[in-house]
């Protein structure tokens, strides 16, 4: 956390609410009083929210947001690559069973996405009479066609909680008849504000039919630790466990990207939870802390900064050995970082970025725009709760704009004020900004590239913002209106 008040030139408490109150006169007087509580300047001094969140979208606002199955399916349950996933409902959600985050996985000859993905395909019989007898069938099918698959996730979709399917009795008896674990998730759509319910849903699923069912079959070891939250986008997790255990720690579990239900299983016998995705899993680590005694430390793993600054601050936690560890391999990549900024640096100091992105990352990679010299002039989430904007106050310049769950009109009316150099954010938002001759990049799924975690994600980082700020075809585009 930094001490030192950041400021951007020309930006000002007072400039930036001129900005907000602009926008907020285009929406009518219900819906301005609604949004003005989700839009603010930052406050980096006082390391506190400045805006609502975890609200209910003003209805008729457009959203970025996700829905509870997302959070569920896509986020937590999805990427664990030795379960079958069943996504139960129609195939218009069900298309998402195979997956749209890229999280890679191994293990598997040929496939390195997605590979045990199902939709049940409801029909409008099924919501009639009861997709039940559906479901115990595919279950039935996905073990004779997965036999080694170590469990079945049965993930429900909007139709199926309106019509009340017992997808928590189908999953009973298939558990017993098939001899595998099947898990329920009754996260339908319709469920809460945001797909951040689905995590809390998933959370407490795994809690309750996953975590301490199996046990590690290595010797207990005082350097055994989980990343958690981890989804490995882009093969972030090949790039963030290696590191760890080149400081000498042995990750025995990865939540959940390209994740073994065994070692998910087993993750109560661990010293310690190391946390990237504190909105997706902070829930899990405070049930295994008060369950297990497990403490649990959240790190940064995006650009050398907060790498460095994380490793430090999870050595602290251990002994000298580990100390001794966690600095030689920061001497050792220290150069090598360094050698990134030299490059990057002078083509993109100065620079500006607006971010809009899920539960962390606009927190989190701000400081790996700052190690390019670039400087972050408005940051939001599509999700967070107020402790994501607890954590996000110091590290955003003071006044910068801060907005939550912003509608596309915001995030226009902002840009074509603040002039970002490059805006970060979500697939919804990509087509809008690059219509604006505003350069993009994905940082949801690091647009088809990665891993941006680690040592070994930064060099791909920089080259990719320096050539999505720097590519000669922005000055060829035109905007439309």
């Amino acid at each position: 956390m930094s001490t030192e008040l950041k400021t951007v030139e020309g930006i000002t408490k007072e400039s930036t609410q001129a900005m907000i109150d602009e926008v907020l006169e285009l929406y009518p007087e219900k819906g301005k009083k609604k949004r003005a509580a989700h839009l603010a300047p930052n406050d980096q001094a006082s390391g506190s929210a400045c805006v609502k969140s975890n609200k209910k979208t003003v209805p008729g606002v457009m959203s970025a947001r996700g829905c509870a199955y997302a959070g569920a399916k896509g986020v937590v349950w999805g990427p664990i690559r030795d379960m079958v996933h069943v996504s139960h409902g129609p195939v218009g959600c069900g298309w998402y069973s195979w997956g749209t985050r890229r999280n890679l996985m191994s293990g598997i000859t040929g496939v390195n996405s997605f590979p045990m993905q199902f939709t049940s395909d409801f029909q409008e019989k099924d919501v009639v009479y009861g997709g039940d007898k559906k479901l115990a069938t595919l279950l039935q099918e996905a073990k004779d066609l997965f036999p080694l698959a170590k469990g079945i996730s049965v993930l429900s979709e909007c139709p199926v909680g309106l019509i009340g399917d017992d997808i928590n009795q189908v999953a009973k008896v298939a558990a017993k008849e098939l001899d595998i674990p099947v898990i329920p998730c009754n996260c339908e759509g319709f469920r809460g504000v945001s797909q951040s319910l689905g995590h809390h849903i998933s959370n407490d699923t795994i809690r309750d039919y996953i975590i301490e069912t199996r046990e590690f079959p290595e010797p207990i070891g005082p350097y055994d630790i989980a990343l958690i939250g981890e989804y490995n986008i882009g093969g972030d997790a090949w790039s963030t466990k290696p590191l760890l255990e080149e400081c000498g720690f042995n990750v025995k579990a990865v939540w959940t990207g390209d994740g073994e239900m065994d070692r998910i299983a087993a993750t109560h016998q661990v010293k310690l939870n190391v946390i990237h995705c504190y909105r997706s899993m902070n829930y899990m680590c405070k049930v295994m802390e008060e369950k297990y005694g497990i403490p649990w430390i959240e790190l940064n793993f995006f650009g050398p900064t907060k790498i460095r600054e994380s490793l430090r601050k999870l050595a602290e936690l251990f002994d000298d050995n580990i100390k001794a560890k966690v600095e030689a391999v920061i001497a050792k990549y220290d150069p090598q970082m360094q050698a990134i900024i030299d490059e990057y640096k002078p083509r993109l100091d100065g620079k500006k970025v607006m971010l809009y992105v899920g539960g962390l990352r606009p927190r989190h990679t701000i400081n790996a725009y700052e190690d390019l010299g670039m400087t972050c002039v408005g940051s939001g989430y599509e999700f967070a709760h107020t402790d994501d904007y607890d954590r996000t106050a110091s590290e955003m310049p003071d006044a910068t704009v801060v907005y939550d769950d912003a509608s596309e009109i915001e995030m226009e009316h902002f840009a074509h004020i603040l002039k970002p150099d490059l805006i970060g954010s979500g697939i919804k938002e990509k087509y809008l900004f690059q219509k604006m001759a505003i350069p993009f990049r994905q940082m949801h799924s690091w647009d088809y590239s990665g891993p941006y975690h680690g040592y070994k994600g930064f060099p791909i980082f920089a080259r990719d913002i320096d050539m999505a700020v720097n590519s000669p075809t922005w000055k060829l585009v035109e905007a439309p209106f």
